[in-house]
């Protein structure tokens, strides 16, 4: 989340990023769980009264967070395709940077694990408070999808569509990230784990081709 700063030393009228910025400390470390706001309240050096000026409660607070990972997210993608070569032919070319973004994309999670949780976190409200993305507007569609998205559709331009090609590839890559981080594939070795990324971003490229 771009403008956000603080920490400690906040000057007058910053102490709502400052929080922000405990906050997403605290979700780094230790994923969405960690993000509470009298402890983030403890981090910059006041007290939990002068942050509820700012927050709500924990739910809104998590709410920041979870925006802010997810542009975090979205840039680190963006990051990865920016490193890859391009290519004379624009199928190719499209393919590199489809691949380029799942890449980002597990890559931000495997690197950072809290903040990755963070960003498609539900949130637990604490006792009376509104739930998570209540009575607050619909989110709007994340980052990361759209870049997917965007990749895709710039493929179907150079080898016709595939249905619902882009909710395959979040699918694939959400779910590749989760294995890696929580389930059986956290074993994994450095090595044997960028063999198994490349391998489902070589499926999520294939698979997004007209068959």
């Amino acid at each position: 989340m771009a403008g956000i700063s603080g920490g400690k030393n906040y000057h007058h009228g910053d102490l709502r990023n400052a929080l922000i910025r405990a906050a997403v400390d605290l979700a780094t470390e230790g994923g969405p769980e960690r993000v509470v706001l009298r402890e983030a309240a403890r981090r910059v050096g006041v007290s939990p009264t002068a942050a509820y000026r700012h927050f709500d409660g924990r739910g809104e607070l998590l709410r920041t967070v979870r925006a802010h990972a997810r542009v975090r997210l979205a840039e680190a993608m963006e990051r990865a395709a920016a490193r890859e070569p391009g290519a004379d032919d624009p199928a190719l070319a499209a393919e590199r940077r489809l691949a380029a973004l799942c890449r980002g994309y597990v890559g931000f999670a495997v690197e950072h694990p809290g903040l990755y949780r963070a960003a498609f976190c539900a949130g637990r409200p604490a006792p009376g408070e509104p739930p998570v993305g209540v009575p607050v507007p619909p989110e709007p569609e994340i980052r990361a999808f759209t870049l997917l998205k965007e990749s895709l559709e710039a493929l179907d331009r150079t080898r016709g569509r595939r249905p619902a090609a882009g909710a395959a590839a979040w699918s694939a890559v959400h779910g590749l990230s989760l294995l890696l981080l929580e389930g059986p594939l956290r074993r994994l070795s450095a090595r044997r784990r960028d063999d198994v990324v490349e391998t489902t971003l070589a499926m999520v490229v294939s698979g997004a081709r007209t068959p």
